[in-house]
């Protein structure tokens, strides 16, 4: 599928993105354009897939919980994170990823579905460097069906993350 067969924009209208993403988005005056999509796509392949896109240019937001402390990171759909890395980056003694329960309650959304900000609780962000790889990102609006465009260093700024390297390297 090639990017013009993708989903029609929608523009600056908002009420396709799940309430509370679409009231941060307003209250970082941020007017970006979002896309819903006719069935959900809970993975990165799927979204990528469904706009057309590299795999690399779908943002996952993914929770974990860092010695019992939830931490958001930000990777691209074509990667995994390292979780040694990741506990090194916090100096953790322990990173886990949480059940859906808890990803619902930090952040107030079901999985496949959590944007990068806009969550319930403010936690702690790692953007992976390999973001900044690309013109643009696509990330979840807050639903499983929504998905927005933004250039990474912008989406990484209103997400409050840090760039690190936290990647799994392929060996």
């Amino acid at each position: 599928m090639s990017t013009s067969d993708a989903p029609a924009p929608t523009g600056g209208d908002t009420s396709a993105a799940h309430p509370r993403f679409a009231e941060a988005l307003r209250e970082l005056g941020l007017d970006v354009e979002i896309r819903r999509f006719p069935e959900a796509t809970r993975t990165a392949a799927e979204a990528a897939a469904a706009l057309g896109c590299e795999l690399g240019e779908i943002v996952k937001s993914l929770i974990f919980e860092a010695d019992g402390v939830p931490v958001l990171v930000l990777m691209d759909g074509s990667s995994r994170v390292d979780m040694e890395l990741v506990r090194q980056e916090l100096g953790a003694a322990k990173v886990r990823r949480p059940g859906a329960d808890v990803v619902r309650e930090v952040t107030g959304y079901a999985i496949g579905g959590v944007p990068p900000f806009g969550h319930r609780t403010r936690t702690r962000v790692l953007a992976d460097r390999g973001l900044l790889a690309h013109a643009t990102v696509w990330a979840a609006a807050g639903t499983p069906y929504t998905v927005f465009p933004l250039d990474p260093r912008t989406l990484i700024g209103h997400a409050g993350g840090a760039v690190v390297d936290v990647r799994e390297q392929a060996g």
